[in-house]
C-alpha cells in the first residue's frame, strides 16, 4: 500500500503542475467550439465529401486498375481539409477575439490575470487543437490516396507539413487582424480585408500543394531554386507568425506597460537571423541574383514594419520615460521606432551589399547601385509622410491612421506623377529621363540594370549620391518632427 502511494504521489504532483501550466482558455475555447453548430456542420460536410471522393476513387480503380491516380485524389482530399484549415478555422479565431472586444468581455478576461499574451496564445492553441481534430479525421483518406499510386510518401508528408505551417500563419494573421481596428468602420474594413486575405490564402495553399505534388519530392530535392523557395517560405511563415503574434499582444496591452518590447525584439531577432540564413544559402550558391532578390524582399518587409513602428503613439507612462535613453530603441514611441527602422534597413542593405560584392559565381547583369538604391528609396518614402503630416501644425493630421494613409498616397504619386510628367513633357520613347528617377520602381530598375540615362557608371554613382542626399535630408526632417511631437505630448 505504501509503495502504491509512493508511486501515485509523484504522478499526482506532475499532473497538478501541468494542469496549472495549461492555459485554461484552451479548454474553454475547445469546448465552446466543439459544441457549436459550425463545427459539426463543417465536420460532417468534410467527412461526407471525403467519403464521396473515396467511393469515386474506388470505382475509378475498378475501371482503370493499372492507372496511378493517387495524386489526383490526394489533392481532392487535401482541398476538403484546406477549406477548413485555411479559411473556416482562422475566420473562427478572428470572430472569437473580435466578439470578446465587441461585447466588452475582454476586460473580464484580463481580470483573470492571464494577460494579453496568454489569452492570445490560448486562442491560437485552441484553433490548432480543432485543426488537429479535422486532420485526424481526414488522415485515413489521405493515406488511402497513397495506396492508389502516383504520389510518394515524402511528397505527401512535405505537403502536409507545409500546410500545417500555413495554417498556423493564417491563424495568427486572423488573430492579429482582430486587434487592429477600434471603431465600427475600421472593424468592418478589417473584416472584409481578412475575408479577402483568407480567400487568397486558400487559393495559394492549394496552388502550392498542386505544384509540389506535380514536381515530386525527388525533383524538389534536386532543383535548388524550388528547394530554396520552399525553405524561404517556411522561414518567412514561422518568423512572421511570431512577429504578428507579438504585435497583437502589444495592441492589447495597457498603455502603461512596455508593450513595444515584444514586437520590436521579434523584428530585430528576425532580421539578424534572416541575415544568417541568407548567408548560409549564399555560401552554397554565391549568386548575385540571390543577393538581389533577398535585398528586395527584405527592404519591402522592413519598410512596412518601419511604417508601423514610426506611427506608434507617444505619451507613455512616466515610469517608462524616466528610464528611456536615446539608445532605448525597444521602448514605446514613434521616434525610437523610426530610428530602429532606419538602423534595420541600413543593416539589411549592408549585409546584402557585402554578399553582392563577394559573389564570384553566376554573374548577372544587376549592378551594385541597384542594391544601394533600394534602402534609399525606402527611407525617402518612409520619412516623407512623417514630416509632411506635421506641416499643418494640427494633431489630427499626425494621427497614425492618417500618416499611414499619407504613406500610400505619396508612394502612389511617386509611381504615377513623375513618369506621367516625364512622358508628357519629353515624350521619351527610348529609356527614361532624369525625372523618372523620382519613381521608386523605375529608379531602382535603372540603377540595378544600368538603363538610360544611367548607362554610364560615373553618372549612375553621382545620381545615386543625389538620391542619398534627399533620403538623408528627409530622414533628418522626420526625426526632428517626431522629436518635437514627443516633447509636446510629454509636456502636455
Amino acid at each position: 500500500m505504501s509503495a502504491t502511494a509512493s508511486v501515485e504521489a509523484p504522478r499526482a504532483w506532475w499532473l497538478a503542475r501541468w494542469g496549472e501550466r495549461l492555459n485554461p482558455l484552451v479548454v474553454k475555447e475547445v469546448r465552446q467550439g466543439l459544441r457549436s453548430r459550425v463545427f459539426w456542420l463543417s465536420f460532417g460536410l468534410m467527412l461526407l465529401a471525403c467519403f464521396i471522393i473515396s467511393l469515386a476513387a474506388y470505382v475509378a480503380t475498378l475501371e482503370n486498375s493499372l492507372r496511378p491516380q493517387g495524386r489526383t485524389y490526394f489533392l481532392a482530399f487535401f482541398f476538403c481539409l484546406g477549406v477548413v484549415h485555411f479559411f473556416l478555422l482562422p475566420y473562427g479565431a478572428y470572430r472569437s477575439l473580435s466578439r470578446e472586444r465587441e461585447e466588452e468581455t475582454w476586460v473580464l478576461l484580463l481580470l483573470t490575470g492571464l494577460g494579453p499574451r496568454r489569452i492570445l496564445r490560448g486562442k491560437v492553441a485552441s484553433c490548432l487543437v480543432q485543426g488537429g481534430l479535422y486532420a485526424s479525421a481526414v488522415g485515413p483518406f489521405l493515406l488511402f490516396s497513397y495506396y492508389l499510386n502516383g504520389i510518394d510518401l515524402p511528397t505527401l508528408l512535405l505537403v502536409l507539413g507545409l500546410g500545417a505551417c500555413w495554417f498556423l500563419f493564417l491563424t495568427v494573421v486572423a488573430v492579429c487582424a482582430a486587434t487592429l481596428a477600434e471603431g465600427r468602420m475600421g472593424r468592418g474594413f478589417a473584416h472584409l480585408a481578412l475575408l479577402g486575405a483568407l480567400g487568397l490564402g486558400l487559393v495559394y495553399g492549394q496552388t502550392i500543394a498542386y505544384v509540389l505534388c506535380e514536381q515530386g519530392f525527388r525533383s524538389l530535392s534536386t532543383d535548388e531554386e524550388v528547394l530554396d523557395f520552399a525553405l524561404g517560405s517556411l522561414w518567412l511563415m514561422l518568423t512572421c507568425a511570431w512577429l504578428l503574434f507579438e504585435t497583437a499582444a502589444a495592441r492589447l496591452s495597457l498603455p502603461t506597460e512596455n508593450y513595444s518590447w515584444g514586437p520590436r525584439r521579434a523584428l530585430v531577432v528576425q532580421t539578424v537571423l534572416s541575415v544568417l540564413v541568407v548567408l548560409c544559402c549564399w555560401w552554397d550558391s554565391s549568386s548575385r541574383r540571390m543577393a538581389w532578390g533577398v535585398s528586395v524582399l527584405g527592404c519591402g518587409l522592413l519598410t512596412l514594419c518601419g511604417l508601423v513602428l514610426a506611427t506608434d503613439l507617444d505619451g507613455q507612462a512616466r515610469s517608462l520615460r524616466a528610464a528611456t535613453r536615446p539608445w532605448s530603441l525597444l521602448r514605446p514611441g514613434a521616434l525610437r521606432g523610426f530610428r530602429l527602422a532606419v538602423l534595420l534597413l541600413l543593416f539589411w542593405t549592408a549585409a546584402c551589399g557585402v554578399l553582392f560584392v563577394l559573389s564570384t559565381r553566376h554573374r548577372s547583369i544587376i549592378d551594385l547601385p541597384g542594391v544601394i538604391a533600394l534602402p534609399l528609396y525606402a527611407l525617402l518614402y518612409l520619412s516623407l509622410p512623417l514630416w509632411v503630416a506635421r506641416l499643418p501644425r494640427s494633431p489630427e493630421f499626425s494621427s497614425p491612421a492618417l500618416v499611414r494613409l499619407l504613406f500610400f498616397v505619396i508612394g502612389g504619386l511617386g509611381l504615377l506623377v513623375s513618369s506621367l510628367l516625364s512622358f508628357v513633357l519629353w515624350r521619351e520613347e527610348e529609356g527614361h529621363t532624369f525625372l523618372s528617377l523620382l519613381n521608386p520602381f523605375l529608379g531602382v530598375i535603372c540603377f540595378a540594370y544600368g538603363d538610360p540615362p544611367l548607362d554610364e557608371p560615373v553618372l549612375a554613382w553621382r545620381l545615386l549620391g543625389c538620391v542619398g542626399l534627399l533620403a538623408a535630408l528627409s530622414v533628418f526632417l522626420a526625426d526632428r518632427s517626431l522629436a518635437a511631437r514627443e516633447r509636446e505630448v510629454h509636456a502636455a
